[in-house]
Order: structure tokens, then sequence, then C-alpha cells
């Protein structure tokens, strides 16, 4: 058993986007992304027979695909196969975890 302190691992920077590696197992790997406003993970995709699951754990912003941009709020998620674009975008400080199975 494994027991995280999310918020331990909340780092933020007005450089850039804030990525920590909570789990890395064959199976999945949790990661947690903290954004100042306007920072964003910009919409990609793999080329890998993987899912991806996102949750805002604080702030506001938006998920998108490109496309479209959804509303994301505490306890908003994204579920995506990682070959479908995704991205997220900050309009406050904001703070996600991601879930990538398997891993990429």
């Amino acid at each position: 058993m494994k027991i995280i302190d999310v918020e331990e691992h909340a780092r933020f920077s007005q450089e850039d986007r804030q990525l920590s590696i909570l789990h890395d197992s064959p199976s999945w790997r949790v990661l947690t992304f903290c954004f100042e406003p306007g920072q964003e993970l910009p919409v990609h995709s793999h080329e890998a027979d993987s899912e991806v699951m996102i949750l805002v754990l604080s702030g506001e912003g938006s998920f998108t695909d490109g496309e479209k941009e959804y509303p994301a709020k505490p306890g908003s998620m994204l579920l995506s196969g990682v070959s479908e674009p995704h991205g997220v975008k900050a309009k406050t400080r904001m703070q996600v975890l991601v879930a990538i199975a398997p891993p990429i």
C-alpha cells in the first residue's frame, strides 16, 4: 500500500506548469499538474492504446479537444483515450490529478 498526500506535491511557478509524478508502475502512472492562471497543457495526443483521466482538484479552467472548450472546476473529470486530442487551460491557479493506464 502507498499513501500519498497530493497537497504536498502542489508546486506552482509563474514560469511554466509544474509536474510531479506521484506513482509510476507497469500498470499505471499517476501525476499532478499545477498551473498558474493562463498556463496550459497544450492539446496533444499519443499513439498508444491507453486511457487518461484528468480530475480537477482545485481552481478553475477548461478541458479542450482543440476545437471546443469544456468548463472545468473542482470535481470535473476528463476521461479519454490518449490517442484523442486533449488539453487543459487554467483560468485561476489550478491543480489537476492525472492517471494514465497503461502508462505511456
